[in-house]
């Protein structure tokens, strides 16, 4: 196409993809005007002006509206800055369906009313500061008066959701479970009932103390992690790797009791760990018919949606106990003897 070529309304339609009624409007509201008329006065359109009616088209179906196109054809902002402006409202129209989504898929599995879907709206319309108060105001409810180790509902509390300024779908979801469990009396005093069932009881109560939790998510975190490596790497448990690992392990959680790490305490310690498959399946059994709150109901539901929402909810390999427990024992299995 000759850019000095002047082409019929009808050409520059078709070349810009638009009708010819929509080049006739452009030209009347004096956005793309025509670049000649021709001697029987029909509008013609050089290969410039095409450009800016597909220019126009486009920015159309990005619901650009008129005057911002308007300001661009004649110099008063940038092609980048417009484009900057209309991504920005993109981004903010998606957030609010992904919102709408959550609130309808919830909605439609929970059964729908109108009270309920005024609630929905509201708990994924909340700010920042709305979602820490509903969360403080859940662990300030269920910790009061709460017979646990002095600092153990503040490192629950620590535990909170962050949804992101651009949440999935998934988290808002999760979001509006959490949100509406929080707010719930039963649930708070289901929670309460659980964690001092597990944690009052004198025998357990060292489980719930400050230096056996900080082992357990803190310092002891790696070093079990370093022992979970040698597993999965084909280690056996006898092997260099997976003694060094155990004895770091054994020492940092011994030391927690200033226990020295003798090999009576060593097969004591094994011989707990693959004692521990029975106990998880006696405590899932009894979880099942139990009308008292279970984990998985109360605290580990209020963890697990915390990790969906802030998207740390990781899948994890079942914890080999037997293999742990062979590595700790002091008869451990020599280097070339492999064990699952």
């Amino acid at each position: 196409m000759n850019d000095d070529e002047l082409h019929p309304i009808g050409h520059a339609a078709r070349r810009s993809g638009l009708s010819v009624s929509a080049v006739r409007f452009y030209a009347d509201a004096g956005i793309i005007e025509p670049t000649a008329l021709s001697s029987a006065g029909h509008r013609m359109y050089d290969v410039h002006a095409i450009a800016r009616l597909e220019l126009v088209r486009t920015l159309r179906e990005l619901d650009t509206d008129l005057d911002e196109i308007r300001r661009l054809l004649d110099g008063d902002t940038t092609l980048h800055d417009l484009l900057v402006t209309h991504l920005e409202i993109v981004e903010r129209q998606e957030r609010a369906l992904r919102a709408r989504r959550a609130v309808l898929r919830t909605l439609v599995k929970q059964g729908g009313t109108t009270a309920r879907t005024d609630l929905m709206h509201k708990l994924v319309s909340m700010t920042d500061e709305e979602r820490e108060q509903a969360v403080d105001d859940f662990w300030n409810d269920v910790g009061e008066g709460l017979d646990v180790p002095e600092g153990f509902v503040d490192r629950l509390r620590a535990q909170r959701p962050i949804l992101s300024a651009d949440p999935t779908a998934a988290q808002l979801e999760a979001w509006i479970e959490l949100a509406d469990l929080v707010a719930s009396p039963t649930f708070r005093a289901e929670v309460r009932a659980y964690l001092r069932d597990t944690y009052s009881a004198p025998e357990a109560r060292t489980l719930a103390t400050e230096p056996f939790q900080e082992f357990m998510h803190v310092t002891g975190a790696p070093l079990m992690e370093e022992l979970l490596a040698a597993h999965r790497s084909g280690e056996s448990p006898g092997s260099p790797w997976a003694q060094r690992a155990v004895t770091r392990f054994l020492e940092a959680a011994t030391a927690l009791s200033a226990t020295p790490l003798t090999p009576e305490v060593r097969n004591r310690m094994a011989d707990g760990y693959r004692q521990v498959p029975d106990i998880l399946r006696r405590i899932a059994e009894e979880d099942a018919t139990s009308e008292t709150p279970v984990y998985d109901d109360t605290h580990g539901r209020y963890a697990t949606l915390v990790a969906l929402i802030n998207g740390t909810d990781q899948a994890h390999d079942p914890i080999p106990y037997t293999w742990i427990a062979d590595a700790m024992s002091t008869d451990a299995p020599p280097r070339s003897q492999e064990v699952s």
